[in-house]
């Protein structure tokens, strides 16, 4: 019985975001908000987007109930929600998004108190958090992929944050929960919506805001381990298409993620469980020697990405000769 008054926000919460989940459902098909599918589609059929929405929805919803914590962060989230779900109404040019992005992601620095000298760490943390997103973003590609991950990668900061307690564990589970309603939208064949870059782009930011503050809080590199998955197969595109010459800012269906569902037999969701399990099992080393030695913890950061980065290459090359 004393679990009940614990689990009733919760359940308040999981009700209200069922609620906004069917009110933006209506909304999307009264106005349009429709991913019409391309050749570079990995979907056939015309499907609602934006529903990622529901992400920044649970933030404010945080905000708001936690006495209006992490405000320059919220300020920062507001900010590249909106125009993210503008550029899904339409189209933005990548410049003008880079701006947004620029200013939520300094916000987001200084809210995690990394704003001081010498600035020259600020703005490399700056540039590769820009990085992140965008990763982030060119990733949402198949149905259940962005949320999938982002849960696995939520669930491994909320066990860390039993050991080091960075941040409320509600900034943490409110987040999943939104989660989990989207889950029940996107999580299947034929999604009713997709996350769209409202909403990669939203959780994107929540999951970047975790990471620099555990890494700062913890003087360990090992967060990083909680995104490599997303990091490895994002990164390693990016060099590869760079090395090729091509223009890293269009669309391409060049992912492993992709390649995996258009050469192989398996289904959108069975890629995206197997990119979640990969995050997921990051949980076993971090929690391992997350109290250890700091060479340790580096070392170990490092040889599980570079046997990520091995695994990676040769699937892909496999996957690759298929007809």
């Amino acid at each position: 019985m004393n679990l009940l008054p614990q689990m009733a926000p919760y359940a308040i919460l999981v009700v209200v975001l069922v609620f906004l989940a069917f009110l933006y459902l209506q909304l999307a098909t009264k106005f349009n908000i429709i991913d019409k599918p391309n050749e570079r589609s990995s979907h056939t059929i015309p499907t609602i987007r934006g529903g990622g929405i529901l992400f920044f929805f649970s933030m404010i919803i945080y905000f708001v109930v936690h006495d209006f914590q992490y405000p320059f962060f919220i300020i920062g989230l507001s900010l590249i929600a909106l125009i993210s779900f503008i550029d899904d109404l339409v189209t933005l040019g990548a410049k003008f998004r880079l701006v947004f992005q620029f200013v939520a992601l300094s916000l987001l620095l200084f809210q995690a108190e990394l704003f001081y000298p010498p600035y020259l760490i600020f703005s490399l943390l700056l540039i590769v958090s820009i990085g992140f997103i965008n990763i982030y973003n060119f990733m949402d590609g198949i149905n259940g992929i962005t949320g999938l991950c982002s849960l696995a990668a939520l669930v491994g900061f909320l066990f860390l944050n039993s050991r080091v307690s960075v941040v409320p564990n509600n900034f943490i589970m409110y987040p999943i929960l939104a989660i989990l309603v989207f889950g029940y939208f996107n999580f299947r064949k034929k999604a009713r919506f997709f996350a769209g870059d409202v909403g990669s782009i939203s959780i994107a930011l929540v999951i970047a805001f975790l990471v620099v503050s555990f890494v700062k809080k913890m003087q360990s590199p090992l967060p990083l381990l909680f995104v490599a998955a997303y990091i490895v197969d994002g990164g390693l595109t990016i060099l590869r298409r760079l090395f090729n010459k091509e223009n890293i800012l269009e669309p391409h269906r060049s992912h492993l993620y992709q390649r995996l569902v258009q050469k192989t037999h398996l289904s959108h969701l069975q890629v995206s469980c197997m990119f979640a399990l990969v995050q997921l099992f990051m949980l076993g080393p971090v929690m391992l020697v997350h109290d250890k030695a700091l060479l340790v913890q580096v070392i170990t950061m490092l040889a599980i990405y570079v046997l990520l980065g091995i695994v990676y290459i040769a699937i892909y090359r496999k996957v690759n000769q298929r007809p």
